[in-house]
């Protein structure tokens, strides 16, 4: 086919307008699309500004029906409500007939008052049975309970009218034991046993009998607290037959109640009797309450309340017996008394026909017992452990005359201190004899081991013994704590390890009071201590202990030889390096962090000791750094090697102030060099570590303080050594391509050679006309702008080149 042909036949079948027809329909529809598009925009804002007044504005259309909303929600329920009413009414009506009985009463004759309490009184306790068939049982509850009250006002009423001859606090008794009485026969009949308020009402009244009728008769306290205990043993019989409900939680309140100021009172009784007989009556009254204690535990349901009964039951047969064996006892012996009651508790635990409740109780009462009495002799063991420290103000001014005047420095003895070893052995028999279950055993054993420890320790002050002999009897308690050291279990062994660390510190402040005691005690410690750190185990605490102890005894045999504090220090530094040579044999071991801190801290001591003298001063800090040298020769304590050079310069540096040296060279190379070769070394090591950190620190150790020196100077000797050097060393840096070097030997040597040239320039700036320094600086900024002015020219060169290459 032709190409023209092809042509024709496509210009006939698609019909394409030319561009500048296609253009203008293009553009006239756009402006139609625009023209709707702002009629749309109009409308919209038309509805959104009618929706904002309709939601400000009640709508005409919604007037007409009533808003729908959700009832509300009772905020208290019906039930409540009417108890509410129903208590309200019955107050109400018992304070109305209240102010009838207490004011109107008098107004009407004897039968017409009875007639009118009795009819009110039988008409309300009458009402609750009609109540009670209707259902009404709130209802019958609110009246009863103002019948109830109402009965009180009869009683009032009589008194007031009938009997006012009558004692007041008897008729009340009576009429406590009458209203109880009919408050029960009440509960119980038939037709009103179905009201919870009379039972407990009545048994609420009945603790008011008794104790109304002992302080009506006048009665001792012991009759009184008597009556207290009676009412509540009755409360407790109570207790043990009701069933649980309200009456019963009445009798529990009561029994407690009564039963506690009972026991309050009968305790009382018994700390202030003045003779075996009243103290008689006051142990009765307190058998009395353990006995009714004693019954509520056996009968009252549930462990918790049967084991604190029990408790209690044993803690007041402890109080009587006790309180008994006081009245006819010296007052020393009052507390192993005690002590005995409690302890004899014990074999009531081993009744197999006692609950277990009353039996595991009877064990915690003996256990406070003796508790309390271990805590009574705690004075006299503070007394003997910290008394002996008033001898670090006095050391060695004499031996005391015996054991007590050794620990009584500044402390007064505690009161009846005498029997305070039969306390504490007596407890630690206990626990090592009567403890036997498998849990308690191990830690019954370890409570003897310290009771009889502290038995031991205060027994030389009670007893008076010699000085010496007391000394003995400290050093033979810690050899024997330190032994006892072997043993496996860790809870003994750490017991056995403070028990031997007090006690020979103990034994230390008691023979500071004599010399030769000081220097024997602290030898044999030294001794003792060395010999336990054979023991891994114990090792990290007896081997410092050790070391302390030989840095003491070095201390003391200085002092005893009068030499000075600061000579002294010499033999206390023999101390630390035999810390240093351990430590290093030990190894891997637990004691050697420990080893090494005490040696550290003797060593701070010995330069303490030295201070005032500057010549031993840098002797010691001198051999402290060999100590320090040697234990970096340990992989593991590289770091320490810091320590030791520190501890070199500050030697040099006492011993040229010692000297008289002002130098500042003389201080300074000591430093520069070391620091020079450790930079070479890490340099040697690590060829990538800058000159800086290498060589910067001890360069300008030296550097810096001889140029300021230097510019001080008005001689020449310095500046020209100093020149030299910072010339080599800038040579140095230069040959070597080390910037520190370079930087800090071309700093020093351009001040000192400024500092050398600036008289010169002085006078050369004194010779110059006055208008040469305004024309160089002139000059200066002119070569500056210049400068700013080529550099900015070559940007623009380069920015030119950069746009043609796009």
């Amino acid at each position: 086919m032709p190409c023209r042909v092809t042509r024709t036949t496509l210009r006939s079948m698609t019909h394409l307008p030319p561009p500048a027809e296609e253009l203008r329909l293009l553009d006239a529809e756009l402006r139609q699309l625009d023209a709707r598009r702002s009629q749309l925009l109009t409308r919209r804002a038309w509805l959104v500004a009618a929706l904002q007044q309709t939601q400000q504005q009640p709508r005409p259309w919604a007037s007409a029906q009533p808003p729908i909303t959700a009832p509300p929600r009772p905020e208290t329920a019906a039930p409540s409500v009417q108890n509410v009413l129903l208590v309200l009414g019955g107050v109400l009506l018992t304070l109305a007939a209240a102010v009838f009985t207490l004011v109107s009463w008098g107004q009407m004759g004897i039968a017409g008052r009875a007639l009118v309490l009795g009819a009110v009184t039988l008409a309300t306790l009458a009402a609750p049975v009609a109540l009670l068939k209707r259902g009404l049982r709130s209802t019958a509850e609110s009246v009863a309970g103002l019948g109830l009250a109402l009965t009180v006002l009869d009683a009032y009423a009589l008194h007031a009218a009938a009997l006012s001859w009558t004692d007041g606090t008897g008729y009340a008794a009576a009429a406590s034991a009458v209203l109880a009485a009919a408050w029960s026969a009440y509960g119980l009949l038939p037709v009103t046993s179905a009201l919870r308020l009379p039972l407990p009402s009545a048994l609420a009244a009945a603790q008011f009998p008794l104790l109304l009728s002992a302080l009506a008769a006048d009665a001792s306290p012991y009759t009184i607290t008597a009556a207290l205990l009676v009412t509540a043993g009755l409360d407790a019989v109570a207790v043990a037959r009701l069933a649980a409900g309200a009456v019963r939680i009445t009798a529990v309140v009561g029994a407690y109640g009564t039963g506690g100021w009972g026991v309050l009172g009968a305790g009382w009784l018994s700390l202030t009797a003045g003779g075996p007989g009243d103290a008689s009556r006051a142990g009765a009254l307190l058998l009395l309450a353990a006995a009714i204690a004693l019954g509520a535990a056996w009968r009252g349901p549930g462990v918790g309340h049967g084991l604190g009964l029990a408790i209690t039951a044993g803690l007041l047969v402890v109080a009587a017996l006790g309180g008994v064996a006081r009245s006819g006892l010296p007052s020393e012996w009052v507390v192993p008394a005690h002590l005995a009651v409690g302890v004899a508790l014990l074999a009531a635990v081993r009744a197999g026909r006692l609950p277990g409740a009353m039996r595991t109780g009877f064990a915690w009462a003996s256990g406070a017992v003796q508790a309390l009495a271990v805590l009574w002799t705690l004075p006299v063991v503070a007394v003997v452990l910290l008394g002996p420290a008033g001898w670090l103000g006095r050391v060695w001014s004499g031996a005391p005359s015996d054991a007590r005047a050794a620990v009584l420095v500044e402390a007064p003895w505690p009161p009846d201190a005498v029997v305070a070893p039969v306390v504490l052995v007596g407890v630690a028999a206990v626990l090592a004899l009567a403890v036997r279950a498998q849990v308690w055993r191990p830690r019954g054993r370890l409570g003897a081991l310290g009771l009889l420890w502290a038995t031991a320790l205060i027994l030389p002050a009670v007893l008076e013994i010699p000085y010496g002999a007391g000394l003995l009897v400290l050093g033979v308690m810690t050899a024997a704590a330190l032994y006892a050291c072997r043993v496996t279990a860790s809870a003994a062994q750490v017991t056995a390890l403070v028990l031997a660390l007090v006690t020979a510190v103990g034994l230390t402040l008691v023979s500071l009071a004599s010399q030769s005691a000081t220097l024997a005690v602290l030898s044999g410690l030294t001794v003792l201590f060395a010999a336990a750190s054979w023991r891994a185990d114990v090792a990290p605490f007896t081997a410092p202990a050790a070391l302390v102890y030989a840095a003491a005894l070095a201390s003391a045999s200085g002092a005893a030889a009068d030499w000075p504090a600061a000579r002294t220090a010499l033999l206390v530094l023999l101390v630390p390096a035999a810390a240093a040579l351990l430590a290093a044999r030990l190894g891997a071991s637990r004691a050697t962090v420990p080893v090494e801190a005490v040696g550290a801290a003797l060593g701070v001591f010995a330069v303490a000791l030295a201070v005032t003298d500057p010549p031993m001063l840098a002797l010691v800090l001198a051999l402290c750094g060999v100590i320090a040298a040697g234990t970096a020769l340990r992989a593991e304590r590289r770091a320490v090697g810091y320590a030791a050079t520190a501890l070199f310069v500050l030697a040099s540096w006492v011993r040229l102030a010692a000297w008289d040296v002002g130098t500042p060279e003389a201080y300074t190379l000591p430093v520069t060099v070391p620091a020079l070769l450790v930079g070479a070394l890490r340099r040697r090591r690590d060829p990538q570590a800058s000159s800086w950190t290498a060589y910067g620190p001890g360069l300008a150790a030296t550097l810096v303080p001889s140029l300021v020196a230097a510019w001080a100077d008005p001689h020449w000797t310095r500046p020209l050594l100093l020149g030299v050097a910072a010339l080599l060393i800038t040579l140095l840096g230069a040959r070597h391509h080390l910037g520190a070097p370079l930087v800090l030997g071309g700093s020093a040597l351009s001040l000192v050679t400024l500092h050398e040239l600036a008289p010169y320039v002085v006078q050369v700036t004194g010779a110059l006309p006055r208008w040469a320094p305004p024309a160089l600086a002139g000059l200066l900024l002119l070569a500056l702008g210049a400068t700013y002015e080529q550099r900015i020219r070559d940007v623009r060169r380069v920015r030119e080149v950069l746009g043609r290459m796009n």
